[in-house]
């Protein structure tokens, strides 16, 4: 029996997470910032609600301390909590570019340095963070929200070294899309502001975005299952891409950025210092 923490536990693909582990015999740390939807899940002698928003490191402390004390250690932790923004990326205020840093980068921070400790101490564990297919490829509208996967991204592969000489490893999930709340308004928030030089591209995808919500292709169960599989694998990938269209964006960046790198190569490798000139004494 394994100890699972799950963040963004109230819905998507955390919730089914929760469900699914519970089913499967795990003990689940289940947390949210509006824990009511986790009110009527069953096994309650092996699941752990804890309010929490990522953004308060004292929260996260306090949850782990939680986590901890009830269970007795954790095993894998699941940062999946996070936020959207759609819009240009000109069109993003301020304000509204450092709330979706605040929840999808600095909130997944707080929550990995109160839960490292733990898996340190123990000298075994797993850290699965949800990222995206956006935080490989960006696409029109989505520019700050793939920003702050693109962090996950290098914070992840950064982890990965770190941790993997004391036995934790790091795994990062990235999902096309699924058939969860992510368009939802209390999931996703429109930038406040929209110019019209961008109706064709931002302002396009705004308009995407409210006729496709919930009619997504990916089905959240088997992306949960997948999600479990992976912290469950001895052997894990780093990358787990989920999704017909997660797979085929991926690899068709990969194959343009093996274009260009032939193209630029030249170039590239022409930036040293010439070999200093033998003298002739």
């Amino acid at each position: 029996m394994s100890v699972w923490f799950v963040t963004g536990a109230s819905r998507g693909f955390g919730l089914e997470i929760v469900r699914q582990l519970l089913e499967q015999g795990e003990q689940v740390v289940a947390t949210a910032r509006n824990t009511s939807s986790l009110a009527d899940l069953p096994y309650p002698d092996r699941l752990l609600v804890v309010p929490l928003d990522v953004t308060d490191q004292s929260q996260a402390d306090r949850a782990v301390l939680a986590a901890v004390e009830s269970f007795g250690g954790i095993d894998v932790l699941v940062n999946n909590a996070g936020r959207g923004l759609l819009g240009a990326v000109e069109e993003a205020t301020d304000a509204e570019v450092r709330a979706v840093f605040d929840a999808n980068v600095f909130g997944l921070l707080n929550v990995t340095r109160s839960v490292l400790p733990v898996l340190r101490r123990q000298r075994r564990g797993r850290v699965i963070n949800i990222s995206s297919v956006l935080g490989f490829s960006a696409k029109m509208g989505w520019g700050v929200y793939a920003a702050t996967k693109f962090a996950v991204e290098g914070l992840s592969e950064a982890l990965r070294v770190e941790l993997e000489p004391v036995g934790v490893q790091v795994c990062l999930v990235e999902p096309g899309l699924f058939r969860t709340d992510f368009l939802d308004p209390s999931s996703l928030c429109f930038a406040g502001r929209e110019f019209p030089d961008y109706a064709e591209t931002a302002g396009r995808i705004r308009t995407w975005s409210v006729g496709h919500n919930h009619a997504q292709a990916g089905d959240p169960e088997r992306a949960a299952a997948a999600i479990i599989a992976l912290g469950r694998n001895p052997q894990p990938p780093f990358r787990l891409p989920l999704g017909v269209d997660s797979v085929q964006r991926i690899g068709e960046k990969l194959a343009e950025v093996t274009q260009e790198l032939e193209a630029t190569r030249e170039t590239g490798l022409s930036m040293s210092y010439p070999e200093p000139a033998t003298v002739v004494r």
